[in-house]
């Protein structure tokens, strides 16, 4: 069971796919226009900037376009080396992730790196907690990542959730009760990643018990997640 429950913090590859669009359907074709891009669009179109409470879904979308782009984009976490925004031709889009944690000399690297790719080319996808107006960074940042598009990633409602975790169970084949998901939702964490991992563990704990899914098997195997989790 501990090696069962340790499989919880795996990870799929984010992709276009597996986002679940709920409010979000223009933002995700503007990326996904981005991704098959052959021309430069307007200018200011170039630029755009996402924001919205943690688990929304922002860093999938910027992982979901460097996939799509795998050799012509640039993933900038907020913790990167000043290195990572040295402008390059060859790369066609970078994505800047955790605005509000840059460190102020990561804030004048994205800075000057706005102003390159808004001479010579490319786009920049940044991606925040907050609107642009409301992120204590630089002044001049600020402005400039508040320049182009804004986008707010809307959160799923728990109706949204509940559909999106029967399709997925469904697609694996698996019988889950709306009644199993709802209290899912309201005794594990909130945000999709975790839930999709853990109708996962439930399949997979479903199996190698040679249970069915049930209300007491999601009991039994969320208490074993606690226990892991206790130091």
């Amino acid at each position: 069971m501990r090696q069962l429950l340790l499989d919880l913090s795996a990870q799929q590859p984010p992709t276009f796919d597996t986002f679940v669009t709920g409010q979000n359907a223009e933002l995700l074709q503007r990326l996904q226009d981005i991704a098959a891009a052959h021309a430069q669009p307007p200018l200011n179109d170039r630029f755009i900037y996402l924001w919205g409470e943690t688990g929304a879904g922002k860093t999938h979308l910027l992982h979901s376009l460097a996939q799509k782009i795998p050799t012509g984009s640039r993933l900038i976490p907020a913790d990167a080396d000043d290195s990572a925004f040295d402008y390059d031709p060859a790369v066609q889009c970078y994505l800047l992730d955790d605005c509000e944690q840059l460190p102020p000399a990561s804030q004048i690297a994205a800075f000057a790196l706005f102003n390159q790719i808004r001479e010579l080319g490319g786009y920049l996808v940044s991606a925040g907690a907050q609107p642009p107006a409301q992120l204590q960074v630089r002044e001049d940042l600020r402005t400039r990542l508040g320049w182009g598009l804004i986008y707010q990633v809307h959160g799923l409602t728990d109706d949204e959730k509940i559909a999106a975790l029967t399709q997925s169970a469904q697609a694996r084949g698996m019988t889950v009760s709306p009644a199993i998901l709802s209290y899912l939702l309201t005794h594990y964490r909130r945000d999709m990643p975790s839930l999709s991992r853990m109708l996962d563990a439930l399949d997979r704990y479903s199996l190698e018990t040679k249970r069915p899914i049930t209300l007491p098997l999601l009991r039994d195997l969320l208490q074993q997640e606690a226990e892991n989790e206790t130091p």
